[in-house]
């Protein structure tokens, strides 16, 4: 394959790092690098030099993180999208980043688009289901399915004949992303289950029982489905998340250890640290149980693990996706309201919630009397909710007279 230029999905870690020699040695291509700011803040620093050092004939750097929160987290929060437990932080964040990809591929005149995403995982489907639908021309790299690394010590390795600092060590190669939502860790010790994640791994979140030994409450303001107040103070989207995250990570909330079902056929653990995307979806959750009717709120819950799965599989620009958010938005015209959210030592815990959309009425809801609701009504609505397994009991008796 003969190429000219190449955009490489650049991170500054170890895969990154290695693919930017490796493509110019195998392609003889100028590769041009792109850095999605996401939220990742401190990780940023001094990547254009290492970008250059590495081979590299420029750096791009798009803070994205306002769009990224409010065009990805929000939607999917409003969802109420979870997939297997985790709340979705690296899968939201691999469509935006592709996007600027190709937006970049088309500036730049390049010939195709590289990324440092392995052949197990799922990143790869989300990286180039993107850019096929958005530009289904555009050529595709992926060194992880074609090249002889076959680990990440090979890859420290060829980084150390390269003269290439990468952030890694042999003794723990952890593979992170971290974005204003999450911090995900995978790999080293972390790939046998059967070994707890250690308290030196957290970056964003302070172990449980380290943390104060009295709660915190905070209080989430949502309008339309979407947060916008902390303790009656309002905030953009961006600095809501980082005081959210804050609050909730002292407070050793949203530390997720789990074992999921990736898309390519394999199981993986991983361990995921979400503290104010925690408080989030179960505030926003606890708001709906107050302001959503029982069908509506039923069937969301439908909607929301099928929202979930597309964003896992990264099916973010699917028609599909994009009809669903319809059928959302039009459930969080009510989701208006405070919630009221104790944090202790890793708990999250919804308190109080108040609406002035609330379906909640404590006249009818009350053991008391309330001209509302007639408690002899029940026995009529029983009789006939119940008349058909009645019916049923009816014919099993008589035929059971006959046998």
């Amino acid at each position: 394959m003969q190429l000219k230029k190449v955009v490489l999905a650049y991170s500054g870690g170890l895969d990154t790092s290695v693919i930017i020699p490796w493509l110019k040695e195998n392609y003889g291509c100028e590769v041009i690098c792109f850095v999605a700011d996401v939220g990742q803040e401190e990780e940023l620093e001094g990547l254009e030099e290492r970008a250059l050092k590495a081979g590299a004939s420029k750096l791009y750097i798009r803070d994205l993180t306002q769009e990224f929160v409010n065009d990805f987290i929000f939607p999917t929060l409003k969802a109420g999208a979870i997939y297997e437990e985790y709340l979705l932080g690296t899968s939201f964040a691999r469509p935006l980043i592709a996007k600027n990809l190709v937006e970049i591929a088309h500036q730049e005149g390049a010939d195709a688009i590289a990324h440092g995403a392995t052949g197990k995982g799922n990143d790869q489907v989300r990286f180039e289901v993107t850019i096929h639908a958005l530009d289904p021309e555009l050529k595709v790299i992926a060194p992880w399915r074609i090249w002889d690394l076959r680990s990440r010590e090979d890859e420290i390795t060829y980084a150390q004949a390269k003269g290439i600092d990468v952030p890694v060590k042999k003794d723990r190669p952890y593979s992170i992303d971290r974005n204003i939502w999450h911090v995900s860790h995978e790999g080293a010790d972390l790939e046998d289950p059967a070994n707890p994640p250690q308290d030196d791994i957290y970056q964003m979140i302070t172990p449980p029982e380290k943390a104060p030994d009295k709660p915190t409450f905070v209080e989430i303001g949502f309008e339309q489905g979407i947060p916008k107040t902390i303790d009656g103070k309002e905030y953009d989207g961006v600095a809501l998340l980082r005081t959210l995250n804050k609050i909730a990570g002292e407070n050793g909330v949203g530390i997720l250890d789990i074992v999921e079902n990736r898309l390519v056929g394999m199981k993986s653990r991983g361990v995921y640290e979400t503290p104010g995307g925690t408080v989030l979806y179960k505030a926003h959750r606890s708001l709906e149980s107050l302001t959503l009717d029982r069908d509506t709120m039923h069937f969301k819950s439908l909607v929301a693990q099928r929202y979930a799965e597309l964003v896992y599989d990264g099916l973010w620009y699917s028609p599909l996706r994009e009809a669903l958010d319809a059928f959302v938005n039009a459930t969080q015209k009510t989701v208006t309201g405070t919630v009221k959210v104790k944090l202790y030592k890793g708990n999250c815990m919804p308190v109080a919630i108040e609406s002035p959309y609330s379906l909640y009425h404590r006249g009818i809801a009350s053991f008391g009397y309330s001209e509302l609701y007639d408690h002899k009504d029940a026995a009529g609505f029983i009789n006939l909710f119940s008349l058909p397994l009645k019916v049923r009991g009816l014919m099993r008796k008589k035929a059971e007279e006959k046998a």
